[in-house]
């Protein structure tokens, strides 16, 4: 009887249950008043006399091994079902990490940034609070010059020289102040005007400027560039350059590429002429030279600007410029397959 009492000891302690239901079957067939146990029990009266001892030390073996697997796995099986509760079925598969999305002035950026970048342009970037000298002296537009009003700029406390910077040529000022001829750099970043918002216009939008300096720079260089790039941007290779004026180019230009007028659409965008305006452009004044510590007379250069929002609005036909700074996810999730 001994030898059997012992076998029951090591199922017990070899047993495992992955439910209740076990559990309590096994309490049942040791601990209930029907148990092994009890059976056990009954039969101390016909164990001999020497072997009482042994017999009751190996039956209360037993009974305590049975007793505290019923306490641990009932203990295991209530904390699991705790964790589950909490967090869900660990046994599931994971969610997918959810793939955020490129905001369509990212996107443009990056693709103008790169197409430059294949002619050798760098990229530069400056502080976007600026001094009167690096947004409008050193740029040929000295104090009380009319073409100031031309930008309605945000003045930052009482300090009429300390500004929101209103275009990115700062960024062409001090990269000139900085660095030696050749110069090659486009200078993508957010500007400050003070206008009203609309759905063509906001009081802050983004520009790419680009700035080429060496001996020898024409106009025939710079309308070169400039068909390269609406032409791998666009897709478009008809461009036009429009005589216009900057304060620090001359000559200057607008240039307009021809969209077309194939759908009512362009029609819309283009006024019914094909032809779209998509950014100003000119040689670098000699002033703006010789301000930077250029020599005009050695070197010459062209510059050029685009509205980074104007283009985001075109290329992905977006029909106000609000939506680019409202932070509207179901507008943004749209731009998810858009690299």
């Amino acid at each position: 009887m001994l030898n059997k009492i012992k076998e029951h000891i090591a199922e017990v302690e070899a047993f495992t249950a992955t439910s209740k239901d076990e559990i309590e079957q096994f309490r049942i067939k040791y601990l209930s008043k029907k148990g092994l146990l009890n059976d056990f029990f009954a039969e101390f009266k016909n164990v001999p006399n020497e072997q009482k001892k042994e017999y009751g030390q190996t039956i209360n073996k037993l009974k305590t091994a049975a007793q505290e697997k019923v306490d641990t796995l009932k203990a295991t099986l209530e904390a699991e079902e705790e964790i589950k509760g909490v967090y869900g079925d660990l046994s599931r598969p994971g969610e997918p990490i959810e793939l955020g999305s490129r905001h369509p002035i990212s996107i443009v950026k990056n693709k103008i940034t790169e197409i430059f970048s294949r002619i050798g342009f760098n990229v530069s970037e400056g502080p976007e609070i600026e001094d009167d000298w690096h947004n409008f002296t050193a740029l040929n537009l000295p104090e009380h010059h009319p073409a100031r009003d031309m930008q309605d700029t945000f003045f930052v406390q009482t300090d009429p020289d300390i500004m929101l910077r209103t275009h990115t040529s700062t960024v062409q000022v001090r990269y000139m102040e900085n660095n030696k001829p050749p110069i090659r750099t486009i200078s993508p970043g957010r500007v400050y005007r003070n206008e009203a918002i609309s759905a063509r216009s906001h009081c802050f939008f983004h520009q790419v400027e680009g700035l080429y300096v060496d001996k020898g720079v024409s106009f025939a260089d710079l309308k070169q560039t400039l068909q390269y790039f609406t032409t791998e941007l666009f897709g478009k290779s008809k461009i036009r350059l429009r005589p216009s004026y900057f304060p620090f180019t001359e000559p200057s230009a607008e240039v307009d590429v021809y969209w077309g007028l194939e759908t009512e659409t362009d029609y819309k965008m283009t006024k019914g002429t094909g032809w779209l305006e998509i950014m100003g452009c000119g040689m670098v004044d000699p002033n703006v030279l010789k301000n930077c510590g250029i020599d005009p007379e050695v070197y010459s250069g062209f510059a050029f600007g685009m509205g980074i929002d104007r283009i985001a609005l075109l290329l992905h036909q977006i029909p106000d410029i609000r939506m680019l700074s409202e932070n509207d996810m179901r507008f943004l999730q749209q731009f998810k397959s858009v690299l």
